[in-house]
């Protein structure tokens, strides 16, 4: 764990003295804000995807996956009377580069791209920076959160590996009530520690050692994100690890330099995450949902391997590493089963590609 005093870059013990600072003052945090001060540090001051960051995502491992996302957009458009103006947005869109791969696959489509304002919701500079770059060829908008996207144009968003990175609350079962799980502060270092808490929504019994994780902001977007496509049409798809149904367990984790680590050690310098609960988010979002499907049946659905196929053929000497890409997204010992891909529409929208007949 991370002590308040121990010697670190400055960044690192700076966040930690003022969170310390905090706690000290008003007393143990809620996991929730704690959460939500080190990842809005962390993504702020540095690009964390690569080989010489924390993670990889889907995008950057191949350019199959922003083209089969690309194709499945302009399909559902094609299908829903072509509109002449669409607002295509990304939630978290990292470098740019599941945009850009986006936008080069909606080429097969002309008018779509004619007609497709693009906005991506990022509040990072470092990020945007990364993404003004990727996409210089293009007219793009920013804003710091999906409230901030007016209009009334359908809506064609897609967040990939965006909403498990939102804060969550922990309530855990304890004594014939539930306690809710705080950050305070220990000889160590920090500590985690529980407080007498009422759920905000109903959750089952409080049985011993049960843990429920909510996530509030996941709801209020997910709730915003259906008001819009309930007003105007189009769709929505959210890719990211997590659970196909709303049961208990700690999903809880922190990811540095491709590796675990203690999610109270490296305050800052790891991403925290929680797995997404996709039927929390659907009733959340309160239209038609579709899914979760595995990310593996998702883009095999869309065609992933044929286009790998034609890829390799006209281009012999990456055929294999075309094929390692598809076996990494879609393998079920890979990306395929973990991962999961649900699409929500609005009301009288075609079933979207990828999710059945």
């Amino acid at each position: 764990m991370v002590g308040v005093a121990a010697p670190a870059r400055a960044r690192l013990s700076d966040l930690a003295a003022h969170l310390a600072a905090l706690i000290r003052h008003d007393g143990p945090m809620r996991l929730d804000r704690f959460m939500g001060l080190a990842n809005a540090h962390y993504y702020a001051t540095r690009d964390p995807l690569g080989a010489s960051g924390d993670f990889t995502t889907a995008p950057e491992i191949s350019q199959l996956f922003g083209e089969m996302i690309g194709l499945c957009l302009v399909d559902h458009w094609e299908r829903s009377g072509v509109p002449g103006r669409i607002d295509l947005v990304e939630l978290g869109p990292g470098r740019g580069t599941l945009m850009a791969d986006i936008l080069r696959a909606a080429r097969i489509r002309p008018a779509f791209a004619r007609a497709a304002r693009v906005t991506l919701v990022e509040t990072s500079p470092a990020l945007r920076a990364r993404q003004a770059e990727t996409l210089k060829a293009h007219d793009i908008a920013w804003r710091d959160s999906f409230a901030g996207i007016g209009g009334d144009a359908p809506l064609y968003l897609v967040a990939n590996e965006f909403f498990d990175a939102l804060p969550i609350r922990q309530f855990v079962g304890a004594e014939g009530r539930w306690r809710e799980r705080y950050v305070a502060l220990s000889d160590e270092g920090f500590a985690f520690t529980l407080q007498p808490s009422a759920p905000p929504r109903p959750l089952s019994a409080p049985q011993a050692d049960t843990l429920w994780e909510l996530n509030e902001p996941t709801a209020a977007i997910a709730a915003a994100i259906g008001a819009r496509l309930a007003a105007t049409g189009g769709l929505a798809l959210v890719i990211d690890y997590g659970h196909a149904r709303s049961a208990p367990g700690d999903t809880l984790q922190a990811v540095r330099r491709h590796a675990f680590t203690d999610p109270l050690d490296a305050i800052g310098e790891a991403d925290l995450t929680a797995h997404v609960d996709f039927e929390a988010l659907a009733a959340a979002a309160g239209v038609a949902a579709y899914g979760p499907v595995t990310q593996g049946t998702f883009l095999t659905a869309l065609g992933i391997e044929a286009r790998a196929a034609t890829l390799g053929r006209a281009r012999p000497d990456q055929a294999e590493v075309l094929a390692a890409a598809v076996a990494r997204l879609t393998g079920p010992d890979q990306m395929g089963s973990l991962f999961k891909a649900m699409a929500l529409t609005g009301p009288g929208g075609p079933v979207p590609a990828g999710f059945g007949s």
